[in-house]
């Protein structure tokens, strides 16, 4: 049986106050239909809805029949979006690598444009993934009041008022705070990697050169003193019985 929605109670976050403040290099870029009056402006549209959902899209991820209809007009961002969260490569790369409730970050984050609000958001999210699964999650935010007041259907969800007010620097990005994997995958994968582009260094020939000192440099000499071990036919302490040796204090002594 399908459950509701659970009511939880709203923290307060940046989302939820209007912005008073001049715009800065950290605002969040708006990315609308209503400025792709040109096919540059819709694949700008496109790429933007590509990185709101999975970070970055490979050539394989790319659904060519969505983007056509998007062109042409046939469906809205918003059922582009939606699409995008319902497609192999979301069920692949987020829904089953990750638990519940990683996903409804991760949902709450990319579509809503803010964290959840606490633990009881996301076992009321959980409810509703754990019942009607992703499709039945995925329509009730782009549904929701939220979403429509927020975005609308022709524009790109994003991170929503970044810019703190009595900070200099914004809220962290999300692809920094819910990373794509959790540890437990992290560590299978072997994320994360340092990828070295540039060119190496190579070591000069001159500090190769033997100065004196080194630990290596007196093995031949070690390896050539008379052994001292094992003398005086004993077979040294493997036949040495140790509890013997153990002093032993009685109880009441």
């Amino acid at each position: 049986m399908a459950l509701p929605l659970l009511k939880y109670a709203p923290t307060t976050q940046n989302s939820r106050v209007e912005p008073f403040r001049v715009g800065s290099d950290e605002d969040p870029k708006t990315v609308s239909m209503d400025i792709a009056m040109d096919p540059q402006n819709i694949n700008l549209v496109i790429e933007a809805s590509y990185r709101q959902i999975f970070f970055y899209a490979f050539k394989v991820d790319r659904n060519r029949f969505l983007e056509s209809q998007l062109r042409d007009g046939q469906i809205t961002v918003r059922d582009f979006i939606r699409s995008l969260c319902l497609s192999n490569t979301f069920t692949r790369s987020f829904y089953n690598l990750n638990s519940n409730y990683r996903v409804v970050r991760h949902l709450v984050e990319k579509l809503l444009g803010r964290t959840t609000h606490g633990r009881s958001e996301e076992i009321a999210w959980a409810a509703v993934l754990m019942t009607r699964g992703v499709v039945g999650m995925v329509d009730d935010i782009l549904d929701s009041q939220e979403y429509l007041d927020a975005f609308g259907s022709d524009t790109v969800p994003f991170q929503r008022h970044r810019v703190v007010g009595a900070r200099d620097l914004g809220e962290t990005p999300f692809n920094i705070t819910t990373p794509r994997y959790e540890a437990y995958y992290r560590g299978i994968l072997g994320f994360p990697q340092v990828v070295f582009t540039g060119t190496a260094k190579t070591i000069p020939a001159r500090s190769k050169q033997r100065r004196g000192g080194f630990p290596e440099d007196y093995l031949p000499w070690v390896r050539n003193l008379p052994g001292t071990r094992n003398q005086g036919g004993g077979s040294g302490s493997v036949n040495m019985d140790y509890l013997s040796k153990v002093p032993y204090r009685s109880i009441g002594r």
